[in-house]
């Protein structure tokens, strides 16, 4: 509980730092009321996977006065008229307890998957009178895993309001105040607030199974399975691939149709590499688009599609081919005639000796 003078002037005096103890003030009204905390999500409060989103969220102060006690406090010095009167000014100045004052307001989340940026947690507002509301802002990041569903994060705010006021009496003059009326006393509340979220129930893909190889040269069938491992279905699921050189393909886009929760659909690309292509294995951009339960049309996160390229094999060419047969026909004709030569020879020699 704190203790303030009110009304004072704004000299830079030391005495305005002095607090009239009860002994200088009478209390002749206490009031029942404070401020009463509220707060709601402006705009829509259904977020998606991996967005990071501007939270703007109402905080407001509904808090009412339930009435007021006459306290049975007379001033010897006054007559009843004129107290009367002050009475009746102390009680409008009552009236202020619902008014929250010096508001912290830090949002905290309880689930690892929402993320509060920390720069942002904490806001505040310097006043804030009942059936007023102000707008505060926090950046939020969800996690791209995500579960879909309900989520709360949780808003401790603190402030201050008024508890009391007290008049101040004549006799304050003996401590040197002369334009203090009241004193007002002051309690520190802290309210924690719920702030419902929810995140998007969508379908995330991921490949699950890669078959096939490419080859130098050569255009390969490549097969890819694709898995939808989220709750919801996407429909009319169109598979796409991203090839660049030294791979091409004459069509990069395979419809999958529904996919279902948990389904698995295979997808077929035909897939050209370059002779001079090189040996290794070639990660290829693959994404899904399909249209959502909201009948939306959204895509999935890129997914890598891992395919080795080999070499070809080797092979002659038809000129080397016909390399090879020219010099088969002319070792066959060179040896066909040695053979000849040879057995021309040995008639010779036959005919001589008879």
């Amino acid at each position: 509980m704190t203790a303030l003078p009110a009304l004072g002037n704004d000299d830079d005096d030391e005495t305005n730092f002095i607090i009239p103890d009860h002994g200088y003030t009478v209390d002749y009204y206490r009031s029942y009321g404070e401020p009463v905390m509220q707060v709601s999500i402006t705009g829509d409060p259904e977020f998606s996977r991996g967005e990071t989103a501007d939270l703007k969220v109402k905080i407001a102060n509904r808090g009412v006065i339930d009435g007021f006690q006459r306290l049975n406090v007379n001033q010897k010095r006054i007559n009843d008229s004129m107290e009367e009167t002050i009475a009746l000014e102390e009680m409008k100045e009552e009236k202020e307890c619902t008014t929250a004052k010096d508001i912290e307001a830090t949002l905290q989340s309880e689930t690892k998957y929402v993320e509060i940026e920390s720069t942002t947690s904490v806001q505040s507002v310097e006043e804030l009178e009942t059936g007023h509301t102000s707008t505060l802002s926090y950046t939020i990041k969800i996690d791209g895993d995500t579960p879909a569903g309900d989520y709360e994060l949780l808003l401790p705010v603190t402030y201050e309001y008024q508890a009391n006021v007290r008049t101040v009496t004549a006799d304050v003059i003996n401590l040197g105040l002369t334009d203090v009326d009241y004193t007002r006393e002051y309690k520190t509340k802290t309210e924690i607030l719920r702030i419902p979220v929810s995140i998007k129930s969508e379908p995330k893909f991921e490949v699950t199974d890669v078959s096939g190889s490419l080859v130098q040269g050569e255009s390969k069938v490549i097969e890819v399975t694709y898995k939808n491992t989220r709750e919801s279905v996407a429909k009319d699921s169109l598979a796409r691939i991203i090839v660049m050189s030294p791979l091409s393909t004459e069509k990069s886009i395979v419809r999958l149709g529904d996919v279902g929760p948990g389904e698995e659909k295979t997808a077929r690309f035909e897939i050209l590499a370059d002779q001079e292509a090189i040996v290794k294995n070639y990660g290829i951009n693959s994404e899904i688009k399909y249209v959502d339960e909201e009948g939306e049309t959204s895509f999935s996160e890129n997914m890598k599609v891992n395919v080795p390229l080999e070499a070809t094999e080797k092979k002659f060419s038809t000129t080397g081919i016909a390399i090879v047969l020219i010099i088969l026909i002319a070792l066959y004709q060179i040896g066909n005639a040695h053979r000849k030569r040879n057995q021309n020879n040995e008639n010779a020699s036959g005919d001589e000796n008879e």
